[in-house]
């Protein structure tokens, strides 16, 4: 397949590897901000095929994991109303909420269903006139035109019993989190592939140049990342801090500026909090105000609800890249894909589903939280 097999070639792969030890000279951590990156690289082994002293840090690169834990529960109690059709896309549904999960609901009549785009649950909401129809729009950068042109469709044919509860993150501002942290250990990044291909990389250039950071937009195939980490290496190595692209195929400096109108459009920037991290300034998209007629959250006036994380669940730590998955005591054991207690043993996107679909064993270090 065209742009697929070309990168999953074991001769190349190993002569980058080759590449990679005889450039590297000193350790170096580099963070992979996307989950999909993260579940290539522990799927593959790549990340324990590196030389020694060169560590890859999973980061918070997974808008299903990041999803605070307040809209997780806001979503399971719109869904659970018996005038609501609540629609999202598969792999929220068994995200863990306080007390339960779009699933529980469904399994106790609760009419949830799983969409493939956005324009779905408008197409729903357009057949079921007398039901209000409620979209889950989460998603980093890359899903944020889809749900802005579905909100656009909704206005433009008059369909008002639909609605968008909102969870969108920017990838930017979290690295930037990441950075300030006191605890950081993070030398270089390893940008989303996709997220670039929508926005561009202008918006990382300052972040490279103020915290003297490589910052390499990188795709998701192996090829892609033992690339993507070859550069960042090497600009580590001769003390550059650049963004460079190694996603030429996909991605443009400037992205997709048709795409950039319709979010600018119908968003705009907020505070947002990041499950496991925290409120992070201007890292969330919500509604306009021209918009502000489609927010779930209004409609349905969710202000109630009151949370609470699981206490054996040290996703905040997985998240910020400060703990992997192995170092939770109930990982494999009483948190698995089928009994999840955090949301990244949930997402396809989830560290700890990656370390868990590998393999990757439980690991004797006690974390201190």
């Amino acid at each position: 397949m065209k742009y697929l097999d070309e990168y999953r070639d074991p001769v190349l792969a190993r002569r980058l590897l080759a590449e990679l030890r005889a450039v590297a000279t000193t350790p170096w951590a580099i963070m992979e901000v996307c989950g999909g990156q993260t579940h290539t690289l522990v799927r593959q082994g790549i990340d324990e095929l590196l030389p020694a002293g060169i560590r890859m840090i999973h980061g918070p690169g997974c808008p299903v994991c990041v999803t605070p834990l307040e809209t997780i529960d806001k979503a399971v109690a719109i869904a659970a109303r018996p005038d609501v059709i609540f629609t999202s896309y598969g792999d929220m549904l068994r995200v863990p909420g306080t007390s339960g999960d779009l699933l529980g609901v469904k399994a106790r009549g609760g009419d949830v269903r799983v969409v493939y785009t956005p324009l779905d649950a408008v197409k729903i909401a357009r057949e079921n006139p007398e039901r209000q129809v409620v979209f889950f729009a989460v998603g980093f950068e890359t899903t944020a035109p889809a749900n802005a042109m579905a909100v656009l469709n909704a206005a433009d044919t008059g369909v008002r019993n639909f609605s968008v509860l909102v969870s969108h993150v920017l990838v930017p501002p979290a690295i930037t989190a990441v950075l300030d942290a006191p605890d950081n250990q993070v030398q270089a990044f390893l940008a989303a592939g996709h997220v670039c291909a929508v926005m561009g990389w202008t918006e990382y250039e300052p972040i490279a140049a103020r915290y003297r950071v490589p910052i390499v937009v990188t795709g998701f195939e192996p090829l892609d990342l033992l690339e993507g980490i070859v550069l960042a290496v090497r600009q580590l190595e001769t003390g550059r801090a650049e963004v460079e692209n190694q996603y030429a195929r996909a991605v443009r400096r400037s992205g997709n500026t048709a795409a950039q109108d319709v979010v600018r459009r119908v968003f705009r920037v907020t505070e947002r909090t990041w499950r496991g991290i925290g409120p992070i300034p201007a890292s969330g998209l919500t509604l306009t105000e021209e918009f502000s007629a489609f927010d779930a959250e209004a409609r349905f006036a969710t202000d109630g609800v009151r949370t609470a994380e699981h206490p054996d669940c040290i996703a905040g730590l997985i998240l910020r890249g400060t703990a992997v998955p192995t170092d939770c005591a109930a990982y494999g054991t009483r948190c698995t894909p089928r009994t999840p207690l955090g949301a990244p043993m949930v997402s396809a996107e989830g560290t700890c589903a990656a370390f868990h679909h590998a393999g990757r064993r439980q690991s004797t270090v006690e974390v201190i939280r």
